[in-house]
This record gives structure tokens, sequence and C-alpha cells, in this order.
């Protein structure tokens, strides 16, 4: 195993060298200095095992010894406006950026009505149009000292969505962040990374979405950095729906000011091996955060979900409701942390995960945890597992609905709970038919 994740690691760092030399000037910035000292840290790293307490139960060596690519060339030509109909929704006047294999697609994406100031586009032009802003807060709150896909992500960092609202502003649709794997003959990976800055007062809705056109062996590894200024309020929608071969590690660190909201509403359907980390810190007085997670899986699918909420402060509130549906053989893993600080006084949080196992071989892996340090707070965790409660399978048979549209029906329930907190009503239809569909075909039949 040592020896696999070395020369992982090895080959990571030969693509780096070309990589370099495909940025011409940008190898001279002070941004690239940043890059090379996230590929120092992860070649001390390396991949993490299932000794690192964070990864106990979930083993990565398939990613460690598969042979990506990495993209260096876009293949956005290649994608037209009906490759990506079945994964957009909204009117004319909703914002769209399209990413293909990690890189932008403007001919595929749409700016809408935005308020005035407010900056939509690519992270990599913005290093260019808008670097003071980027520079002021690209890496700044995603450390990858002990990450090593942040590491990595850091390092091979060249474009993703760049979103910057101004004081004040608010935007009238949610904007939609598109990220499409093509395929190919070969393996690859792409690095996405996303920049949102929401300023004092504003209101911002964001959809991130991932999805593929072939079912190949890929690699996505992304990160997203979320500044939601004093008394903002912004609203983060991630949908990963990918191939049933590919790998997917999202990363999403959120800093939080005074009197600020934010809700996360992230599901999870496709992927073989799949790690979300959501990561919040309530950096001033009065937040409230807001996670939900909805992680569908099937077949020998496993899908990690690990979170944390950093109560940095007094008089902050958040929520958890985080749920999976597991079939087949699949492995699921929830990790949930609160933490308060010592400071953080009349700190009110609550955290909840629920678990549905569809088969005897489906197994979940649930650790809600609380480190409290204040001694005037209001805090509760629990985790419950379990199947569908026969009598309520058996009332709905009793009254004409077959077996397995009973059990359809009792599933898409327990999923809706989530479901119906997404406020963007196109995206919550979207994700209805989705699950609905999923359970039409076999109930989470997994993608051959």
């Amino acid at each position: 195993m040592t020896e696999t994740l070395d020369n992982s690691v090895h080959r990571f760092l030969s693509s780096f060298e070309l990589f370099e030399k495909s940025l011409n000037g940008q190898s001279s910035s002070e941004l690239h200095e940043v890059r090379k000292a996230a590929l120092a840290r992860f070649a001390e790293l390396g991949f993490p095992t299932t000794r690192d307490e964070e990864w106990r139960f979930t083993n990565v060596a398939l990613i460690a010894k598969t042979q990506f690519g990495a993209v260096l060339r876009s293949a956005v030509q290649d994608v037209g406006q009906a490759d990506i109909d079945g994964f957009t929704f909204g009117g004319p006047d909703t914002s769209r950026l399209v990413f293909v294999d990690g890189h932008f697609s403007a001919h595929l994406s749409r700016i809408g009505p935005l308020p005035d100031g407010a900056k939509v586009g690519s992270l990599a032009a913005a290093l260019d149009t808008d670097r003071t802003i980027v520079e002021r807060y690209l890496t700044r709150n995603a450390p990858f000292v002990d990450n090593a896909f942040t590491a990595l992500n850091t390092a091979f960092m060249y474009d993703g969505a760049f979103i910057c609202v101004p004081d004040g502003g608010t935007t009238r649709d949610p904007i939609h962040l598109l990220f499409i794997s093509t395929g190919g003959d070969a393996s690859f990976v792409s690095h996405p990374r996303n920049l949102i800055v929401a300023g004092q007062n504003s209101q911002l809705s964001v959809v991130e979405s991932y999805v593929n056109l072939r079912t190949n062996v890929y690699f996505t590894n992304a990160v997203t950095e979320i500044v939601v200024g004093q008394g903002a309020i912004v609203e983060h929608d991630k949908l990963q729906n990918e191939s049933g071969r590919a790998f997917h590690v999202g990363t999403m660190h959120v800093h939080q000011g005074g009197a600020s909201t934010f809700t996360s509403n992230s599901v999870s359907i496709g992927g073989a091996l799949v790690r979300n980390n959501v990561n919040a810190v309530l950096e001033a007085e009065g937040c409230e955060c807001t996670l939900n997670g909805l992680s569908l899986a099937t077949g020998s699918q496993h899908v990690d979900n690990h979170t944390l909420i950093d109560h940095a402060k007094p008089l902050c509130v958040s929520h958890e409701l985080y749920k999976s549906i597991l079939d087949g053989k699949a492995r699921g893993v929830f990790n949930g942390k609160i933490y308060v600080r010592k400071d953080a006084q009349k700190t009110d949080a609550k955290q909840t995960n629920k678990t549905l196992l569809l088969s005897d071989d489906a197994t979940i892996d649930t650790k809600p945890q609380l480190e409290i340090f204040a001694d005037d707070v209001k805090c509760t965790h629990g985790a419950t597992v379990g199947q569908l409660d026969e009598e309520q399978v058996f009332y709905l048979r009793s009254r004409g609905i077959p077996l397995e549209s009973a059990r359809d029906i009792l599933t898409f329930a327990f999923a809706s709970d989530v479901v119906k907190r997404v406020h963007v009503e196109p995206l919550r239809e979207q994700l209805g038919q989705i699950i609905q569909r999923h359970l039409q075909q076999g109930r989470l039949t997994q993608e051959p």
C-alpha cells in the first residue's frame, strides 16, 4: 500500500511540471508560490489511509493507484447546448457558468441580470481582471496544511467560478455552476476551484452541479470557498450526480460574518467513491448556519459526509440534518462535529443523522460529535439507523398499491424531508424527478 501511495504522489509531482509550463506568465506570480507550497505539503502528507482518524471508514487506495491524466487542454468546443439541456434549469434570466473538464466554457455560459457591481465569471479570467479581490480571499479560508486533497487542489488550481456580490446587492435568481465531465479513453482528474464572496447585507443563491456525459473513470477534486459578509444571506445547493465509476472529493469552507445566515443543501447520488467535506466557521455573534444533506447509494457505492460547524463566537445558532438511503452493498459514512469554543456562550446547536437501509448488505458508519468548551449552551445530537416500517408498507399494500411502489413511496417520503428544504424551486423539482427516476428503475440502480 505504501509503495502505491508513494508512486501516486510522484505521478502528481510529474504532472505539476506540465501544468506549470501551461501557465505561461502566471508561473512567476505570488499565487503560484502558494501553488508550490501546497504541492510540497501534498508531497509530505501523501494520500490519507484508514489509519488516519478522519479517513478511518473511507479507503482512497483506488484513487491513489489510478493513473489520472491532467486536463491541460479544454474540450469545451466539443460540447454543445444539446449536451447540457438535461442538466440545466431556470428561465432565460438565470445566470449559468459551465465548466467542461474543469475549464470554463464561454459559449455555454450566460450572465443574467445582476446587481450593480456584482462580478460573476471564470476564476481564471478574474485572476487577470480582478486580481486584487481574488487574492484578498482565495486560499484564505481553505487551509491545506492537514488535508491532502485540498493541498492537491490548491497546487493545481486554475479555473472555476468567481462570484462577488457587493454590499447590499441581491441576486434575483440563483447562479448555476455546472461542472461537466466529458469522459475519454484515458482516466483524468480535474481540480475546480470556486470563490464566492457575499458582501455585507447582500443576498445570494448558488447551485453547484457535478454531472457527466460518459460513464468512464475520472476524478473530480473540487474546493469551494464561501465568504458570507455581515448580515448577508446565502444559500448554497450542491448536486453530485456523476458517473457510477467516478471518484469525487468535494470540500467547502464557509466563513460567516456577524448576524449572517448561511444554508447548505447537499445531495449525492452518483460516484463510485464520494467524500463531501463541509466546514463552517461562525466567527462573529448572531450567525445562523444550516447544513442539510442527502445521500442515495446502491451497488458498491461509497459515500462519506464529513461536516464541521465551528462556533467561535457567542449567540450563534446551527441546525444540521443529514440523511442516507443505502441499497445493495453500498456503504455510507457520516461524521459530523459541532465544536463550541470557550467564549461561545449562548450557543444553540442541533445535529441529526438518519439512515434508511434498503438491503441487509448495506452499511453505515455514523459518528455525531459534540466538543463543547463553553458552559452556557444548548446542544443536542443524535443518529438513527433503520429499515422501512413494515406496518406502513402493509398499510399502502392494503390500499391496492404494489409492494415495490409502496416501498418507493415511503423511500421518497424519507428523502423529501431534505429535498423540500431547497428553496430554489426549479432545482427542487429537478431533484424530485431524479430521485423518483432512481426509485422507478429499481430503487437506486447503479450506473453500469
